[in-house]
């Protein structure tokens, strides 16, 4: 039965990490800064969410992630420049950025895990349900999983997290899920979560992606969460303890996702995201993959 909750309009994007997987890029660069082909990775998941609608974006940041509110500023000698010049086009890219969302910025401070670092958006989110959107994961926009999140949270209440089938030896890299169906054929319930965990022990080879809407009550519940995995304050514990008691904040359901999906999270990954991106741009796609055909043949 489809219930009413409220509307949610926030995302929360931590982005504190030190990207240490891409020294020295990252030395001096904000990782979530690294262009997958001609932006930056952060923008596509501003984009994302504000086309589901959340245009009130909170950036959890930290130390040397400056160059993140810059990217969304203005930047009025640079438009100038260009409007100078007549070069409409750049100039509308440049500008495209800064009117994106409303985009706030608080920082973490300590690096604390993913779960502190949710928490930190506490004051700005209040007592309204929240995205949380990874920038590790990219989401195609032509497969529109955040929008489904939020009609399933809308449906049900509580808390939605994006699922994937992996591997089974791959499921030691990802929080899993414990799960059990429901009438919709892309929506579980969520009876049990659990952190990296051994591929022998885990419960599903459904893995999280980098996709969350929470209820507020994460917030009271993270405040209580001690140190898990990798002594960090783990959102999936916070989550597990929702998901065994549904008095606390609603259930927990997830939308098992099978659609485009870029991991940017190591070097590999990250450079496929590009080749598979670029490949797909009608003004890049028809001239690189001729040229990426020729450089295939040539190397086999």
């Amino acid at each position: 039965m489809t219930q009413s909750h409220p509307r949610i309009s926030k995302a929360v994007i931590p982005a504190a990490g030190l990207g240490t997987r891409f020294l020295p890029a990252t030395k001096a660069t904000p990782k979530e800064m690294l262009p997958v082909v001609d932006k930056p990775a952060i923008q596509y998941v501003v984009e994302e969410a504000v086309a589901a609608g959340l245009g009130d974006v909170l950036m959890v940041t930290g130390r040397n992630k400056r160059p993140l509110e810059d990217h969304f500023d203005r930047n009025y000698e640079l438009e100038s420049a260009l409007q100078k010049k007549g070069d409409a086009g750049r100039l509308a890219k440049v500008q495209e950025s800064s009117d994106l969302a409303m985009i706030h910025y608080v920082r973490q401070g300590d690096p604390k895990g993913l779960g502190h670092a949710v928490l930190c958006a506490a004051p700005h989110v209040g007592h309204e349900p929240f995205a949380v959107l990874l920038g590790d994961d990219l989401i195609d926009p032509r497969d529109p999983l955040l929008q489904r999140m939020i009609d399933v949270q809308e449906q049900y209440g509580g808390s939605v997290i994006a699922l994937m089938e992996v591997a089974p030896e791959q499921i030691h890299l990802y929080g899993c899920a414990a799960v059990e169906s429901t009438e919709d054929s892309d929506v579980v319930k969520v009876g049990g979560l659990v952190e990296k965990p051994d591929p022998a022990d885990a419960p599903s080879n459904y893995a999280i992606i980098g996709r969350y809407v929470l209820d507020p009550h994460i917030f009271d519940i993270l405040r209580k969460t001690e140190p898990g995995r990798g002594g960090e304050i783990q959102l999936t514990d916070a989550l597990q303890r929702l998901a065994e008691d549904e008095s606390v904040g609603g259930p927990v359901h997830g939308v098992v996702f099978k659609g485009r999906r870029y991991d940017t999270g190591d070097r590999g990954d990250y450079l496929r995201a590009i080749v598979r991106l670029a490949c797909e741009r009608e003004d890049l796609g028809p001239d690189f993959r001729t040229w990426l055909r020729s450089y295939v043949a040539e190397e086999m």
